[in-house]
Order: structure tokens, then C-alpha cells, then sequence
């Protein structure tokens, strides 16, 4: 089965021997998305339904690259770093999968890669 893997270009991704998203098959999987900027930075941080929407976005861009999109995606996984943020999670996450409505995963940790960083994403497609 051919394996096709997408590249946002981020700053981690050669040094840490990873692709944003790989798809085999129909199923594509999508790496946990910080809302790193092109420069490096953290999109608005501390801000999580801002970055919320902004991963989705870079999300999105990988599964397009895959042949995938985001109605395609069955699986979210979401890492926060203080659970008191999950009203502007759910809002942002709505927004984009309110008619999708894949599995979805929720978890509050300690803390994420990035000044300012406070929510990651990981997403799983599968392709009909």
C-alpha cells in the first residue's frame, strides 16, 4: 500500500523524524497540532478558542494535501492545558464539526510545546 506524507513545513517535523499527516489507504492520520506559526511563534497565546480554530485550520490544509477533508475526519483528540478553557474549546471545535460529529476525545494536561501553547489537536480520516 503506498504511504503519502504531508509536510506543513514546521520546525519540528525533520528534526524530530515526524510528517504532519500520513496517509495509507483510506486512513489518514493527522499529527498533534500546536498553534505554531510559520516563524515558529505561538498564535495567540493563552488563547485557546483562537488557537483552537487556527489548528483546525492547519488541520484541514494537511488533509487536503492527504485527499482527505475535514468531513472525512471520524477522530479528534484534544489536549488542554486547564480544562476551565472547554467552553471556548467546544465552541471553536463546533464550529467547524458541529454536522461532522466524529468520536471525539478531550484531556486536560500539563502542559504543551510552545510558549503559550495551550491546546493540541490530532485528527484520524478515513477516506470513501
Amino acid at each position: 500500500m503506498t504511504r503519502q506524507r504531508v509536510s506543513s513545513g514546521g520546525p519540528w517535523e525533520e528534526i524530530g523524524g515526524y510528517s504532519r499527516a500520513v496517509r495509507v489507504g483510506a486512513h489518514v492520520a493527522v499529527a498533534g497540532t500546536v498553534a505554531t506559526t510559520p516563524d515558529g511563534s505561538i498564535h495567540a497565546p493563552g488563547d485557546c478558542y483562537e488557537q483552537t480554530a487556527y489548528v483546525l485550520g492547519v488541520i484541514e490544509a494537511a488533509l487536503v494535501e492527504a485527499g482527505a477533508s475535514l468531513a472525512d475526519v471520524v477522530r479528534t483528540r484534544s489536549f488542554v492545558t486547564d480544562i476551565a478553557m472547554v467552553d471556548d474549546f467546544i465552541r471553536a471545535h463546533g464550529e467547524v464539526f458541529g454536522d461532522i460529529r466524529p468520536a471525539a476525545t478531550l484531556v486536560e494536561v500539563g502542559g504543551l510545546l510552545g510558549e503559550g501553547s495551550v491546546i493540541e489537536i490530532e485528527a484520524d480520516a478515513i477516506v470513501e
